[in-house]
């Protein structure tokens, strides 16, 4: 039976890309001076099982490049060759070509990059100096190589191939062997002798064939027995190498050519190995001669997937959950069946619910946290980057990770890295000073950049500090009257000069570099945040450092919202933007000459939305002193939202609005209420953009 990889190949992407992690982790983290073995041994394992897997799979290009890296680990940790700087810089850009190589593999689109060909090269010339005190490599007595052998480049192994009989329960595919080895030069393949059973006694799943092989490469021996190093303690394999001779080279290469028709043949006529050579192998072997790029399997971009790995014990707990439920419903389903509902089935009834709620509420929480996952998946990308920038800017920099297992939901996590990654660059290329500028303010030349993360109520708090030059509130607020942000005369407080950079297209840099200072950021980085229901916050002191603060929600499928209604109509308001809810005097209440209204609230003046004009609904309170006024917050300004009625608070599961139906300007998405309608969760800045009050200090001025 044929085995069809492509179900497996989405764990294998997986496992490779965490493969990648440890070796960029362990990359990072080494001292090229003094290298950890251990390090060095985690970093070939990595390699050396993205290799195997892609040979596996039939993913060439990545086989053949892993393989260079997994050469140049070997010398190291076998210490022939010393590790050097330029040895982890050329292995940091190779786990990025490879992240690149899997994510077009997954795409399933071609592969075009020409730092793919510039790295080989690199690697060649690397592996071509030789190592510490090598020596010509040796093989078998029976199989020495010539001094002409060596000047011709090409040589003619016979390879033979007793395969073991369980070969195929561990599954190994010889057909997958040879087809790696087609890989490296002209191959022939033969049946040699071998003793099958009577048909009654044949295993379908043992393996009973032998086979001959000659295959024509430049390949050295040890690349050779790459390919069987899966199987080596299983089968009993021989190598031997023959002169190949120029002026017979053409009958050698002609003779393996009208031997290939006829490897279908005999591969199709065991039951131990099927395979479609004319389909995969042949065009395979004309593409790897020609040198060309291996053509994708399809152009159309399918549909992305993606899997958490769960510990067993948050699955035994659901299970545990599932089967508390499973007794519930049967007590619920015998006193369904009763004839006859007395008092004492009343009682137990009620009593059956309360559990039922009580198992509901517990189930809902265990599957939640199969979602959760430690917040170190989006911190591990980060002593890559900061390592980069602080060399391509000239600084020192130590970056300390804090609250790593602080856990939160796989989208939310997914979604905050964007807005983390430019905080951090920012504090990188504005916050941090230069080794010389630190020192001349008395400071260590090294600066440092800290992620912190912990949990505060039910939202996840994470933090990006500095101890760098903090923000110049003189040189903002000049910008901010430069570009008619800010009156010449009006005059604003600290935490207002701060949150201007957060205004679209606000930038102090004084040129424009690949890493800041085209204005396009920081405003991008609060909607981003918005979006989530989360805050951003930010406090800074000149000369000492920044410290942005980010609220997020532990997930984004339930919500803990404030039922309101208006008109006919019931909505959600998230609750972590409801600041208070309050009826309002008509003394305190202002009208301005483009329509808008203000309430006075203390010391502030407040904008206020009705929410019924926005979508159209008929109200009961049409006027502000005739509803209530619920405080929200919105891109860190409050507003005003008036509504007919506060109802209860609970909890929510959110439906995206544009998965079922369209995209609706001031609502996020959508929930089913327990009598079964449907409300709309309201988006407070969307709303606020409806209304078009796009600045409200000026409405409140």
């Amino acid at each position: 039976m044929e085995i069809d990889l492509s179900q497996f190949s989405q764990v294998f992407f997986e496992e490779s890309l965490e493969g990648l992690d440890a070796m960029e982790s362990e990359l990072l983290n080494l001292d090229v001076n003094n290298p950890d073995d251990e390090a060095i041994n985690t970093i070939f394992r990595a390699a050396h099982s993205i290799k195997g897997g892609s040979a596996t799979f039939g993913f060439s290009q990545v086989a053949n490049y892993t393989h260079l890296l997994e050469t140049l680990l070997d010398e190291i940790r076998d210490g022939r060759r010393q590790m050097t700087s330029e040895h982890q810089d050329i292995l940091l850009l190779s786990v990025d070509l490879l992240r690149n190589m899997f994510d077009a593999l997954m795409r399933k689109i071609d592969f075009d990059d020409p730092l793919l060909a510039q790295l080989e090269k690199q690697f060649t010339m690397e592996l071509e100096k030789g190592t510490q005190g090598s020596e010509t490599a040796e093989v078998d007595s029976s199989s020495e190589i010539t001094t002409e052998q060596e000047a011709s480049g090409l040589l003619l192994w016979s390879i033979d191939f007793q395969a073991g009989i369980d070969i195929l329960r561990c599954g190994n595919d010889p057909y997958l062997m040879f087809n790696e080895l087609r890989q490296l030069g002209e191959l022939s393949v033969n049946l040699a002798e071998h003793t099958s059973p009577e048909f009654n006694d044949i295993d379908p799943e043992a393996c009973y064939l032998n086979w001959q092989l000659e295959l024509i490469t430049d390949q050295p021996l040890e690349r050779l027995k790459e390919v069987f190093e899966w199987v080596e303690d299983e089968c009993t394999i021989n190598f031997s190498s023959n002169p190949l001779i120029n002026e017979n080279q053409d009958d050698e290469l002609s003779n393996i050519e009208s031997t290939q028709g006829t490897i279908t043949q005999e591969l199709q006529g065991s039951e131990a190995v099927q395979a479609d050579i004319e389909s995969n192998g042949a065009d395979e072997t004309k593409t790897s001669n020609q040198g060309s790029k291996p053509k994708a399997v399809s152009q159309a971009k399918t549909p992305e997937t993606s899997s958490i790995r769960v510990s067993i014990d948050k699955i035994d707990l659901l299970i545990n959950m599932v089967g508390e439920l499973v007794i519930t419903q049967a007590m619920l389903g015998q006193i369904g069946q009763q004839e006859k509902i007395d008092e004492e089935s009343l009682i137990s009834l009620k009593q059956g619910l309360e559990q039922l709620a009580t198992h509901t509420r517990d189930l809902q929480e265990s599957v939640m946290q199969i979602r959760m996952l430690p917040i170190s998946f989006a911190f591990n990308r980060f002593p890559r980057l900061v390592r980069d920038i602080g060399q391509q800017l000239g600084k020192k920099v130590n970056l300390v990770l804090k609250g790593e297992d602080t856990e939160l939901d796989k989208t939310v996590m997914e979604k905050i890295v964007d807005p983390m990654v430019h905080l951090v660059r920012n504090s990188l290329d504005h916050g941090l000073e230069t080794p010389e500028e630190r020192l001349a303010k008395g400071k260590s030349e090294v600066g440092t950049i800290t992620l912190n993360a912990f949990h505060q109520g039910g939202s996840i708090i994470i933090e990006i500090i500095d101890d760098g030059a903090g923000l110049d509130t003189d040189r903002i607020l000049n910008k901010a009257r430069e570009k008619g942000l800010v009156g010449l005369e009006e005059e604003l407080s600290t935490e207002a000069i701060h949150k201007l950079i957060f205004k679209p297209g606000f930038s102090t840099a004084d040129s424009v570099s690949d890493l800041s200072g085209r204005g396009v950021g920081m405003d991008v980085v609060r909607r981003n945040i918005n979006e989530l229901n989360g805050s951003i916050e930010l406090k800074s002191t000149q000369d000492k450092g920044s410290r942005f603060t980010i609220r997020l929600p532990l997930t984004l499928a339930i919500l803990d919202g404030q039922l309101v209604r208006v008109g006919q109509h019931i909505y959600v308001v998230p609750l972590v933007s409801i600041h208070e809810s309050l009826q309002v005097e008509p003394s305190k209440i202002n009208r301005l000459s483009d329509g808008h209204e203000l309430i006075q609230l203390r010391n502030e003046y407040l904008p206020v939305i009705k929410v019924y004009q926005e979508f159209c609904h008929t109200s009961d309170a049409r006027e502000i002193k005739d509803g209530l006024v619920m405080v929200v917050d919105s891109n860190n300004e409050k507003i005003g939202l008036l509504v007919d009625e506060l109802l209860s608070q609970q909890q929510v599961v959110i439906k995206s609005l544009e998965d079922n139906y369209n995209r609706v300007p001031g609502v996020s998405g959508a929930t089913i209420l327990g009598d079964g309608t449907v409300a709309l969760i309201i988006d407070v800045t969307g709303l606020v953009s409806m209304a078009g009050i796009t600045n409200m200090k000026e409405h409140a001025a």
